[in-house]
């Protein structure tokens, strides 16, 4: 009763009342808003009140804090935040945030942010009245002041930003533009001690920091320092990560990466793991996968990896390697990944490889073939593949049983692990004729193959499959193995090859087609015939678009062809000579001579 008569009261008084009358219905509405919020805001709502308050919200009047109050509650509810819109509230609360009066823009920023939780019209509302700039003014101009009133109101207004600009990107970029970013990495080195403050910036920094735009502004800030030294006074599990969240998509900047390696962030992820990692408590868990993830992301910048690695002597490395035997297999993937982003050029590959890396990871695979984790699996073979790169290293690694080793998990039906494994036999088997002619003679694995090359749901594997096939032929040179892959059905995908988009996967099918038809053209006669190579030939000397080395390596194939009988008779049928007279005049000159040469012998020939 006492509610529905202060409405009534309200909606006469504004005109002719005094202050007092006015002041005990608003105290009347805030009793009722702090027993029954929800009903008390649809009251409020129906007695048509709201369009009132915009004459009530005058920097003059007295009761306007009052009145800021009353709309921060009713804003709680998500029903009510369209119609605080709808009434007009928006401009004149904005205006509000130009007075000086503490306590007015403490329940102003309060009602401006709940209006714009969530609330696409809230937060249009008040990008058009220009709120977001006077709010960035306040928070640059309180933010040296460490007083409990100004610590609350920047609490207040840091909340107001967040809700504003919470997953939208256009009012994101348009904080970071006004420059917030400094301000509250500044906030946040001022008032570390605030635990509401320092909490609510650090949800503005999750909330800017997806951004690209911000990412570069937050480089030029002292934020890792400030996080780092943030993190180290954290005992609390939703505390850490609450910084984690800030954390990790900063960490995906380069610059950022190398500051946040400075600041000592690595000593405390190491520390989180080593107490954490015999722990069967799910926060431990959590934490323990956080912090080895994030390990794993610092190392992805080249900077930031070399510094730790330094020269394969440093602490942080020799920890990692240890993760690798652990049993916990989340350090075990983490361990794996550390040593595939610290292999990443060929002195580090080297050393390790050196050092004995490789039978670490060949045992961690050892726990992994039956029944394995995928995701371990896929790691320990992507550390293997990158060890494999530089020359030296392929041999010694062969002879420590790595092939072996890979072969494994042939049987796999996971496309990630299939898409490892192709790519480290590939790269192990790199001019290394003696593996390749083993690996080329291994009939499982050049069924394997043929049957990936098929895989179209999957072409990373269908891609690899087809070059690992040409790998073998190309560096093996060997009569057997191209006798395997002809009597597995490999010609086929090797002719398809010639034609991919790629042109280095293109020239690689056409070196090997031209090894097979120098080498066994009998035993391949029939399968290039049915696959149409002839006439896939005469399509890519014909395409102006056809790379140099594709016309050359085309040529140079047709010449071995004609060796064949009913080959040399589809090259005589198909008007070759025509094409490759156009290529004589061909301004590459090694095309243009082997045109010429070409062009001798089919003529030789007819």
């Amino acid at each position: 009763d006492n509610l529905s008569e202060a409405l009534k009261k309200l909606k006469i008084t504004t005109t002719d009342s005094t202050a007092d009358s006015l002041e005990g219905c608003l105290d009347c509405l805030l009793q009722a808003l702090a027993q029954n919020n929800m009903e008390t805001s649809e009251k409020i709502q129906k007695s048509g009140v709201l369009q009132v308050f915009v004459n009530l919200l005058t920097p003059q009047s007295s009761c306007t804090a009052k009145v800021a109050n009353i709309i921060a509650e009713v804003a709680r509810n998500e029903f009510m935040r369209n119609p605080c819109v709808d009434a007009g509230l928006i401009p004149p609360l904005v205006q509000l945030l130009n007075c000086k009066d503490q306590e007015v823009l403490l329940q102003t920023g309060r009602a401006l942010g709940n209006i714009c939780y969530d609330s696409h019209e809230g937060r249009n509302a008040v990008d058009h009245a220009g709120g977001a700039h006077i709010v960035v003014d306040h928070l640059r101009s309180l933010c040296s002041k460490t007083d409990p009133a100004s610590e609350k109101l920047l609490t207040v207004f840091c909340g107001m930003l967040m809700n504003y600009s919470n997953e939208n990107d256009t009012l994101q970029s348009q904080l970071i533009n006004m420059g917030v970013i400094p301000t509250l990495v500044k906030l946040l080195g001022i008032h570390c001690q605030n635990a509401a403050l320092t909490e609510m910036c650090l949800v503005a920094f999750g909330n800017l920091a997806e951004l690209e735009s911000s990412k570069e502004q937050f480089a030029y800030t002292n934020i890792a320092e400030e996080l780092v030294k943030l993190f180290k006074k954290q005992i609390e599990h939703d505390k850490k990560e609450m910084i984690f969240e800030v954390l990790a998509p900063l960490a995906e900047n380069d610059v950022i990466k190398l500051q946040l390696v400075e600041a000592g962030l690595v000593e405390c992820l190491l520390e989180i793991v080593q107490k954490t990692v015999d722990s069967d408590k799910e926060d431990d868990i959590a934490e323990l996968k956080t912090a080895s993830d994030l390990m794993v992301l610092l190392l992805l910048g080249d900077e930031s990896m070399q510094k730790l690695f330094e020269g394969g002597k440093g602490s942080v490395f020799q920890r990692v390697l240890s993760w690798i035997p652990s049993n916990s297999h989340q350090l075990q993937l983490a361990g794996a990944l550390a040593i595939a982003n610290f292999a990443r050029n060929d002195g580090n590959c080297i050393h390790m490889v050196d050092n004995g890396i490789v039978q670490k990871l060949m045992d961690l695979l050892d726990r992994h073939v039956e029944d394995g984790n995928v995701t371990v699996q896929h790691a320990a073979l992507s550390a293997l593949r990158n060890l494999a790169i530089p020359v030296v290293n392929k041999a010694k690694m062969l002879s420590a049983g790595v092939a072996e080793a890979v072969l494994k998990f042939l049987r796999s039906e996971m496309p990630p692990v299939q898409f490892k494994l192709l790519g480290t036999l590939r790269m192990l088997i790199d001019a290394q004729a003696e593996a390749a002619e083993q690996l080329g003679k291994n009939v499982k694995l050049v069924e394997r193959l043929v049957e990936w090359c098929e895989a179209k749901d999957h072409a990373g594997v269908m891609g690899e499959s087809n070059r690992l096939l040409s790998a073998l032929i190309r560096h093996s040179k060997s009569k057997d193995v191209i006798r395997t892959i002809v009597q597995s059905g490999g010609i086929k995908h090797l002719v398809t090859m010639a034609t991919s988009e790629h042109v280095i996967m293109q020239n690689e099918a056409l070196v090997a087609l031209a090894l097979i038809a120098a080498l066994e053209l009998v035993t391949a006669e029939k399968d290039l015939e049915n696959a149409q190579l002839v006439q896939i030939l005469h399509r890519l000397l014909s395409d102006d678009r056809s790379a140099p080395e594709i016309k050359y390596n085309s040529m140079v194939l047709i010449c071995a062809l004609i060796g064949s009988e009913p080959l040399q008779k589809e090259v005589q049928s198909m008007a070759f000579l025509e094409v490759i007279s156009k290529l004589r005049s061909h301004e590459n000159k090694t095309v243009a001579q082997q045109a010429s040469l070409t062009e001798q012998r089919l003529a030789v020939e007819s």
